[in-house]
């Protein structure tokens, strides 16, 4: 056995019960025999024989905590005739997603702009680049863990902002939830200007994992302001400057069925609940509703100019990350203003169609910044998708959709789920494909298919 590794009977103890379930032994005999064969246990020789002498072959994999591990805790409960509770894939996810959600909430997260082209090419695009294995590298144990400005991160797997995920959990306070599976996973949030539950109140819920939050910035200078601050004083670790989400895109889906949300109120908790906002209404929200939902599509995004970035630099010494630059000029620019984090989207397909695939743009962003960590979303389903775009140069790599999904059909504990299955794809591909670090696999590269 390998040096820190370390032997766990109770593993051992799983596996002999569980064979003596579908009837390879006596599990009350083994324990009593201290796992030695003899004593004319016929049954516990067998089950040595064929499950323990293996396993203590295995031992030195399984000891040792790895994200893949996930697999085997389904496998285990498979033996003792638990099945899981929700799907690992995303179209099963998706479409039992569709079964739970109100028709006009699955119309929001589900639907793209136009006839949702750019959103199919999102996710075709991963199945155009594939990795190649590098074989002997001894990849038994393997490091996720990514840094990010001022942190370390155990992996380089994040949850991406989106504006109506509090209505995606079946309390509509999906925000809370998300908070409680990033604590419970160590995967980090980006919490949306759009919630149900005010920042303040998300935050805390997501323990020692750092949450970032994303800014829609408003119309009005003082409310953009009071955000930044609010989400300072808060505890994020960062702001996420959303550029594409100024007004919002074409979507038949919802056009077809006069679907907005925030319109009916839905969402705007964070507008609802500061001063700066308050002051612009003649009555609080909870009297008029409709007029505070006006007042706030009125003020609702500012199309940013470059010199922008200067005076939303100064408003914090918090890290700026810039989301839905493509071009590597934008990137170049960037940077000479003091933006510190590079965020290469497309937003999903959702806001513009008729682009590139945001994965055919990532080369190009990840060479512009010479060094610049580079944020990368759009079109990510499977931990696949995620070895892909850290191969292809992206620091940590944003799921939206399946987690969102994941939120609908079994709350945090769905999300806890969904999560651990990425991940652990994720490290199955990168163990066997032989990349024992994220730099190693993103030293390789991905290759165009």
């Amino acid at each position: 056995m390998g040096a820190g590794a370390q032997h766990h009977p109770d593993k051992v103890e799983r596996i002999v019960y569980c064979a003596a379930r579908i009837g390879l032994g006596d599990h009350s005999a083994f324990a009593s025999n201290g796992g030695a064969r003899g004593d004319g246990h016929r049954g516990v020789s067998t089950i040595y024989r064929i499950l323990i002498r293996p396993f203590r072959d295995w031992s030195r994999v399984l000891s040792i905590s790895q994200y893949g591990d996930y697999q085997f805790d389904i496998y285990f409960d498979g033996m003792e005739g638990r099945m899981p509770k929700y799907p690992v894939d995303f179209t099963s996810l998706e479409r039992t997603a569709a079964e739970v959600l109100p028709w006009w909430v699955h119309s929001y997260v589900a639907g793209g702009c136009g006839d949702e082209g750019t959103q199919r090419a999102n996710v075709d695009a991963f199945s155009r680049h594939g990795i190649v294995p590098r074989m002997l590298n001894g990849a038994l144990e393997r490091d996720l863990s990514v840094s990010l400005f001022d942190m370390t991160l155990p992996t380089p797997l994040f949850m991406c902002p989106i504006g109506v995920i509090g209505l995606c959990s079946q309390d509509f306070h999906g925000d809370i939830q998300i908070a409680q599976a990033s604590a419970e996973t160590a995967v980090p949030m980006m919490a949306s200007t759009l919630t149900q539950d005010r920042i303040e109140d998300v935050v805390p819920h997501a323990g020692d994992t750092p949450g970032l939050f994303q800014l829609d910035t408003p119309d009005d200078k003082d409310l953009a302001e009071s955000f930044v601050h609010r989400a300072e004083r808060a505890g994020y670790r960062g702001i996420v400057v959303t550029l594409d989400t100024w007004t919002t895109g074409r979507r038949p889906r919802d056009l077809n069925a006069g679907n907005f949300p925030q319109l009916r109120g839905y969402v705007l908790e964070n507008y609802f609940t500061d001063e700066a906002f308050l002051n612009r209404l003649a009555k609080p929200p909870a009297e008029d509703l409709k007029e505070a939902a006006l007042e706030w599509i009125k003020i609702w995004g500012n199309s940013l100019h470059w010199d922008d970035l200067s005076w939303l630099r100064s408003l914090t010494t918090l890290p700026i990350l810039l989301k839905g630059i493509q071009h590597p000029e934008d990137v170049r620019r960037a940077k000479d203003y003091g933006v510190d984090v590079i965020y290469c989207s497309n937003h999903g397909g959702r806001q513009a169609n008729g682009g590139l695939p945001a994965l055919d743009t990532l080369p190009h962003v990840v060479e512009a910044p010479e060094g610049m960590p580079v944020l990368f979303d759009s079109g990510v389903r499977s931990g696949a998708d995620v070895a892909k775009a850290l191969a292809l140069g992206a620091t940590a790599v944003g799921v939206g959709r399946p987690y969102a999904y994941a939120l609908a059909v079994g709350g945090s504990d769905g999300v806890v789920s969904q999560l651990r299955a990425l991940l652990a794809e994720l490290d199955l591909l990168m163990a066997i494909d032989g990349f024992p670090t994220i730099a190693g696999l993103r030293a390789a590269g991905a290759q165009r298919v």
